[in-house]
C-alpha cells in the first residue's frame, strides 16, 4: 500500500487525508509482453466465448465504462461520442461498458444521460452504430449511475456569509473565546476577522470539511427530506433507465454500486442509517438488491442485468474484501447476470482542491488503488488487483453460484488474462486504459499481430483530464498529430487528437 504525506497543513477536515497524495521510491517498467500466435489466440480462454444470463459473447474480453467527456452539456449523444465507442468497437471486444450514465432527469453538465425518453434516439444510434462497427461481434451494455449533490470549494468569505448555518453553539465558542457578538450579523463579522486556525476550532467536522473541500451529501444525512426517501425513489429510477435502455438496443445495464457515487455510498461501511439501510452488511446491500429487482421486474430476460462494485473501499472504517464477498454472493443469489469488480476510489480520502474546484475521488490512495500508475509502491500495478474478484469469485461459486466475475486493474497483456481465466481468478479479463491507448489491440491479438500494440505507459494522463472534466484523450495518439491520415477530431485548442489513429491490418 502507498505511503502518504501531508503536502500543505490546511487543519482537520476529520478524515485527515485530503491533502494527501502518493509517494513512490520506484517507476515499475512495462513488462514485456509475449504476444501469441492467431492459432494460440484462437484457443484460448481469452477468445473463448462467455456468456451473462442469457446474452452470449464471442470472447471474454471487456472495456468497462469510461467517461470520455464528450456528451452534450443536455446529457445528448454527439458525434464525438459516436466516434468514440466506434473506435473502441473497431477492436470487436466481447464487451463494451458504455460510460456512466445518469438516471434522474436534471442537468449533469456532458454525462450521458438515460433520465427521458427523449435521450432514447442518441441512445439507438450508438447501439447501432457499435453493431456495425464491430461487426455485430461487440456485447453492447450501459452503465446506470446516481449521484448525490457535491458543491466546488468556495472561497472563505463566500461560505462564512452565505453557507454558514449559525447555531447557539457559534456564539458559546466565541464567547469561550472572549468575544460578545450582539447578533447572527456580528457573529458572522467576527468570524471573517479570525485567522484561518481560530475560524475552524469554532466548526464542527461537517462545517469543516464544507468549508475546506466543498458540501457534499452523504447517504446518512437523513434530516435531509430527500435523503431519507431514497429507498423509496432510486429503484424506480433506476428501472426507468433500465427500461430507456432496453428500447435503445442495449444487451445489458451494468448497475454502477462502486466508487464514491450513491449505490456505493449504501454498500459502504461507513453508512450507519438508522432506518433499516445502513449499519450490518445485509442492511447495507438491501437497496442496491432493491434496485436490481425493480430493474429486473421491469426488463426483459433477454437483457443482461448486472452491477459494478467494490472489492475494497481502501479508506478507514470502510468495507473490505470480506464485504465484498458477502455482497457478491447476496447478489449472485438475487440472479444478476454478471458481477464487475473494482476498488477504491472514493471521496473520504481524496485530495484538497482548490478554491472554485469540486472535490475529485481519486486522488487519495483509494483512487491511486482504483488505477495504479507505474509510480506505486508495493507491487507493480499490472494485475494488482486480481485478489479480489479471485476471493469474491471463490465464494460465489462457494455459494453455488456460477455468476460470471469481471476482473479489471492494468491487465495489459496476453499471458497475465489467459493465467487469470485459467487461474479461476475470473470469468472475463477487463481494460480500461489499455484499450483506450490502442482500441484495436483486441483485434491485434486475436490476429497474431499482437507486436503492433501500442501499449498504455499508465501515467493517467488521461485520468488528469477526466479530473478537468476535459474530453479525454491518450498522450499515444498525439505522436504523429499532423500527419497524414490522422483524425480531423481535435480538442477545442487543436493540441490534442479526439480519436485514436486509424489502424490497417
Amino acid at each position: 500500500m502507498a505511503r502518504y504525506r501531508d503536502r500543505k497543513a490546511t487543519g482537520s477536515s476529520g478524515s485527515g487525508l485530503y491533502n494527501l497524495r502518493p509517494l513512490s521510491t520506484v517507476k515499475h517498467s512495462i513488462p514485456e509482453a509475449r504476444w501469441p500466435s492467431a492459432e494460440e489466440a484462437s484457443k484460448s480462454r481469452v477468445f473463448s466465448p462467455g456468456s451473462l444470463g442469457e446474452v452470449r459473447t464471442e470472447s471474454r474480453t471487456w472495456v468497462p465504462a469510461m467517461v470520455p467527456w464528450r456528451c452534450t452539456e443536455e446529457g445528448f449523444v454527439t458525434p464525438e461520442v459516436l466516434d468514440w465507442y466506434g473506435r473502441l468497437a473497431d477492436g470487436r471486444p466481447g464487451v463494451l461498458v458504455v460510460e456512466a450514465t445518469g438516471i434522474r432527469d436534471v442537468p449533469s453538465g456532458p454525462l450521458m444521460r438515460a433520465g427521458h425518453e427523449r435521450f432514447i434516439p442518441g441512445l439507438t444510434e450508438l447501439v447501432e452504430l457499435v453493431r456495425a462497427r464491430s461487426g455485430g461481434e461487440t456485447r453492447l451494455i450501459i452503465q446506470l449511475i446516481d449521484f448525490l449533490t457535491i458543491r466546488r470549494r468556495p472561497e472563505e468569505e463566500q461560505w462564512i456569509r452565505r453557507f454558514l448555518k449559525l447555531e447557539p453553539r457559534h456564539h458559546e465558542a466565541a464567547r469561550a473565546l472572549g468575544h460578545e457578538p450582539a447578533d447572527d450579523d456580528a457573529l458572522r463579522e467576527l468570524l471573517l476577522s479570525l485567522d484561518h486556525e481560530t475560524l475552524l476550532s469554532l466548526l464542527n467536522e461537517r462545517e469543516r470539511e464544507d468549508l475546506q473541500m466543498g458540501y457534499r451529501e452523504r447517504v446518512n444525512d437523513l434530516q435531509l427530506p430527500h435523503i431519507q426517501e431514497l429507498p423509496a425513489v432510486l429503484p424506480g429510477l433506476f428501472a426507468d433507465a433500465a427500461a430507456r435502455a432496453e428500447a435503445a438496443g442495449f444487451d445489458g445495464v451494468e448497475l454502477h454500486y462502486a466508487h464514491a457515487y450513491t449505490m456505493a455510498s449504501f454498500l459502504s461501511a461507513k453508512n450507519n442509517r438508522d432506518d433499516g439501510y445502513g449499519g450490518s452488511p445485509a442492511a447495507r446491500a438491501r437497496l442496491p438488491l432493491e434496485v436490481f429487482h425493480a430493474v429486473r421486474d421491469r426488463v426483459g430476460p433477454s437483457l443482461a442485468v448486472g452491477c459494478r462494485f467494490l472489492g475494497d473501499e481502501v479508506i478507514g472504517g470502510g468495507g473490505r474484501i470480506e464485504d465484498a464477498c458477502y455482497y457478491g454472493v447476496a447478489f449472485a443469489e438475487a440472479g444478476m447476470d454478471f458481477l464487475s469488480v473494482s476498488k477504491g476510489g472514493k471521496f473520504e480520502d481524496a485530495k484538497q482542491p482548490k478554491v472554485g474546484a469540486a472535490s475529485y475521488p481519486y486522488t487519495g490512495e483509494s483512487g491511486h488503488e482504483c488505477m495504479p500508475t507505474v509510480r506505486i509502491e508495493g507491487d507493480a500495478p499490472f494485475g494488482r488487483n486480481l485478489s479480489l474478484p479471485r476471493a469474491i469469485r471463490d465464494a460465489v461459486r462457494g455459494a453455488g453460484h456460477e455468476t460470471p466475475v469481471v476482473a479489471a486493474g492494468g491487465l495489459n497483456d496476453f499471458d497475465i488474462m489467459e493465467r487469470a481465466l485459467s487461474a479461476g481468478a475470473c470469468d472475463f479479463v477487463a481494460a480500461a486504459r489499455q484499450s483506450l491507448a490502442d482500441p484495436d489491440w483486441w483485434a491485434k491479438l486475436r490476429a497474431g499481430r499482437g507486436k503492433e500494440v501500442n501499449r498504455c505507459l499508465y501515467t493517467n494522463y488521461c485520468e488528469a483530464l477526466d479530473q478537468r472534466h476535459l474530453q479525454v484523450t491518450c498522450q499515444l495518439w498525439d505522436r504523429d498529430l499532423g500527419a497524414a491520415g490522422s483524425s480531423e477530431l481535435l480538442s477545442p485548442d487543436g493540441k490534442r487528437r479526439l480519436s485514436a489513429p486509424p489502424w490497417k491490418p
